[in-house]
């Protein structure tokens, strides 16, 4: 289960509707083996592209950097999908290389007014998808 407080969800939502109709994608990192998300941190999509996502390799280097000189490590790996549902695509999955990471996804398809806005929380291990509960809160 994902634990998040409502301010990182909120944080995650503006991010990927301000990206709107390109995909938007970041990290939250949290304390080293705390499973806890603390410290948003939006990237750039380097794709710039509405059906795919990529993290500048520059940039992902000095944010791992970053963390390791914090102790901290990638709980929450977000992006968002805009046309289709929040679930993840096959590239998505052939990506995933944080085995303790959860792999949240975000659908902004609702932007048209074509549906129901999701968020939903996977975890993505050797290609295997498992959906996740996700628990909200005021605070941890």
């Amino acid at each position: 289960m994902l634990t998040i407080t409502q301010a990182l969800v909120d944080q995650i939502v503006a991010h990927a509707r301000k990206d709107h109709p390109d995909e938007a994608c970041g990290v939250i990192a949290g304390p080293a083996g705390s499973d806890r998300p603390e410290r948003f941190i939006p990237m750039l999509n380097a794709a710039m592209s509405p059906t795919f996502y990529e993290f500048d390799s520059g940039d992902l280097l000095k944010l791992y950097r970053e963390m390791d000189d914090r102790d901290e490590e990638p709980v929450v790996i977000y992006h968002s999908h805009t046309a289709t549902e929040a679930y993840p695509s096959r590239t998505d999955i052939s990506y995933a290389n944080e085995p303790g990471a959860h792999y949240v996804l975000v659908s902004t398809a609702d932007t048209d007014g074509a549906g129901e806005f999701q968020f939903r929380s996977f975890r993505i291990v050797e290609g295997e998808v498992t959906e996740e509960e996700v628990q909200v809160v005021e605070a941890y």
